[in-house]
């Protein structure tokens, strides 16, 4: 149907026809206004439609419909309510039920509804697919894994399904068999610009950078308008370094999408490690301003004030996002390394405590406490949060390097020695380090009133 159906259907009833033509012309217009995306035209000819017949459950539930487009989803349940009087044994109506409950949050009504549709319709895919996406909101990922699977094998041309199935996959971390869905996915539909959005957040998270910019820049080619594509690209090529280009990649996406809050916060991101911590500053202020209550948009700007030497503005934002959430570890750990910044070693121990109390596995938390608890002279607490910033990564050479010169101040050579050289086999420059700290072995030495043996002071001598 058309505007010419619509057309059609006007001068049909500009002739004050009978009364079941008159019912027949309002609900089909209502059709052809709905097909053409005229939501509130066609709710009011259904609206004709079922005054003139009070118990005609087609239009009752085609109404229904086009309330769940305008996102009147109560008005939408109350017109399913009474397509089901009319007609108990439909299962598609028990199936729009349940994705209006869905789409409210009441998941527990949904699945009941999908299990009546299931039960009337015992191969009826659409509601074991709908019943799937509902369990995933719920957090029951295996049980809609499985909901998914019967959909596809209901119906395995069901393009959806595949797509629904991926994305459970990927929320359990099992990327592989995501792809593998997204694969078929695309097969099935290969112009299907989601698809290869989805595939490519997949490579992403496996670190396959380049097949996930593919997949992105595929998305975006099938649509040119599509910001979350442009977003996506974006946090890749960041990933691999490529700071300019993701830039771009966050600015095409904000251009498509003037509130996109995570575009904005991530282009500050890169800003800020290219080193424009002013434009970064402007990138979170507008996050900020879209949504005053963005934690990741205080933090993120904390840091780059802080990186601009702006203690006191950085301070209030880490504070600001405790305000927001007292159990923001990351928050915590910022303010410590901005106090460490300041001296102000008490202050800075007090923060990393609180971030590791939060986060127990925080290495860089340990690795910073421990710089600080060495700066009060507290070797042995030092030598402890570096050990336990060893245990939660082996591969941490700056780890090992400051446990290794915290057991020099305790004359614990042994130890010392093989800190040291662990840290030098594992890639870190332990003069350069040494010398940050010392300017020379003599230096350290006339300040600690030790000497080194001999061995130690050659590793630390250029």
């Amino acid at each position: 149907m058309s505007s010419q159906s619509i057309d059609y259907f006007d001068k049909a009833i500009a002739l004050h026809p009978d009364k079941p033509t008159l019912v027949k012309a309002h609900y089909y217009r209502g059709i052809a206004y709905f097909r053409e995306g005229y939501y509130a035209r066609a709710i009011e000819d259904y609206t004709e439609a079922i005054k003139l017949k009070p118990d005609y459950a087609d239009v009752y539930y085609d109404r229904g419909i086009a309330y769940y487009r305008q996102g009147d989803y109560n008005r939408a349940i109350e017109d399913y309510n009474i397509a089901i009087n009319f007609k108990p044994d439909d299962a598609t109506i028990y199936n729009n039920r349940g994705i209006a409950y869905r789409t409210k949050g009441d998941y527990d009504r949904a699945i009941e509804d999908y299990n009546i549709a299931i039960k009337l319709k015992p191969y009826y895919a659409s509601a074991y697919n709908h019943r799937g996406v509902t369990y995933h909101d719920k957090g029951e990922v295996d049980r809609a894994i499985k909901d998914f699977a019967t959909a596809i094998e209901k119906n395995p041309f069901y393009a959806i399904a595949y797509n629904n199935r991926g994305n459970a996959y990927h929320q359990k971390g099992d990327f592989d068999r995501s792809i593998e869905n997204y694969n078929k996915l695309i097969e099935l539909k290969p112009n299907y610009a989601l698809g290869y959005n989805n595939r490519g957040i997949a490579y992403y998270k496996k670190e396959d950078y380049d097949r996930a910019i593919a997949d992105f820049t595929k998305a975006i080619q099938l649509n040119p308008n599509y910001a979350e594509a442009y977003y996506s690209a974006g946090v890749a090529y960041n990933s691999k370094g490529e700071i300019d280009r993701a830039i771009r990649s966050y600015g095409k996406a904000i251009k498509l999408k003037s509130d996109y809050i995570y575009a904005y916060a991530n282009r500050g991101v890169a800003y800020n490690e290219s080193g424009n911590h002013d434009r970064a500053i402007e990138d979170y202020k507008k996050a900020i301003q879209l949504n005053p209550d963005f934690a990741e948009g205080y933090n993120n700007r904390g840091v780059a004030y802080a990186e601009k030497g702006m203690i006191d503005k950085a301070i209030s934002d880490f504070d600001a996002v405790i305000g927001l959430n007292s159990d923001d570890a990351e928050a915590y750990y910022n303010l410590g390394l901005t106090y460490a910044k300041t001296g102000e070693i008490d202050l800075a121990i007090a923060n990393y405590n609180k971030a590791v109390q939060l986060k127990p596995n925080k290495v860089d938390a340990y690795n910073n406490r421990g710089l600080e608890y060495y700066k009060q002279g507290n070797h042995k607490r030092a030598i402890n949060d570096y050990s336990k910033a060893i245990q939660l990564k082996p591969d941490d050479v700056h780890a090992y390097y400051n446990r290794g010169e915290a057991r020099l101040h305790l004359s614990e050579w042994n130890k010392a020695r093989e800190d040291l050289k662990i840290a030098k086999d594992k890639g870190a420059d332990i003069i350069v380090a040494f010398h940050e700290d010392y300017e020379s072995v003599p230096d350290f030495e006339q300040k600690t009133g030790l000497q080194l043996p001999e061995d130690i002071a050659a590793m630390l001598t250029n």
